[in-house]
């Protein structure tokens, strides 16, 4: 096994671990952030360092195999599904948003399967889809260490670096969203020849 595969093994490796440390009972602030929060932050940060070096690595040393084709993008979906699910529960993020990108990734890998069926045609990323994604993981790293929740900067309690801090945050989450939808569209649109069938 290469290292770029053993990187994602270890992305994969950090999901649980990022899950079970709430659990922990880790007590203390740093700078008005809870301790765990900060902890889960870290992790997730790694684990999205990792993303990018696992594919540079692949592509640079010509290591591209299918087991990297196949486990990196899951490795992806696991990573920031599990981020955004955590948010809910920590009343950070409302619902919807994560359920509006298991639909789209769902719908994706729907078609990269039937894709593949078909002799292996590959719909690339749009620019929509590098814009989700970068969107994504700023918003998902803000969050976490913002005590307040999804939408409070517009409710006019919040002052000062608290203000600004969920107004990012808010803004990443609704642009991530919107990046979301248009990405799952322009797949879809991209591939509608694959079902004509």
């Amino acid at each position: 096994m290469n290292l770029a595969n053993k990187l994602t093994i270890f992305r994969i490796i950090l999901v649980p671990l990022m899950v079970i440390i709430p659990f922990l009972g880790i007590k203390g602030e740093l700078f008005g952030i809870p301790i765990t929060y900060l902890v889960i932050d870290a992790i997730f940060i790694i684990a999205s360092i990792t993303d990018k070096l696992d594919g540079y690595i692949a592509r640079s040393r010509n290591q591209v195999t299918t087991f990297g084709k196949f486990l990196d993008p899951l490795a992806d979906k696991i990573l920031v599904l599990t981020a955004m699910i955590m948010l809910v529960e920590m009343s950070k993020l409302p619902a919807w948003v994560p359920v509006i990108v298991l639909a789209r990734e769902f719908i994706v890998s729907g078609y990269r399967l039937i894709a593949v069926e078909k002799g292996g045609k590959v719909i690339a990323a749009s620019t929509w889809g590098k814009i989700k994604t970068v969107t994504q993981m700023t918003a998902i790293i803000l969050a976490f260490i913002d005590i307040n929740s999804f939408g409070d900067c517009f409710k006019g309690e919040l002052n000062g670096f608290a203000f600004i801090l969920n107004l990012l945050v808010t803004i990443m989450m609704i642009i991530q969203t919107i990046a979301t939808v248009f990405s799952g569209y322009e797949y879809l649109k991209d591939g509608k020849d694959l079902l004509k069938d």
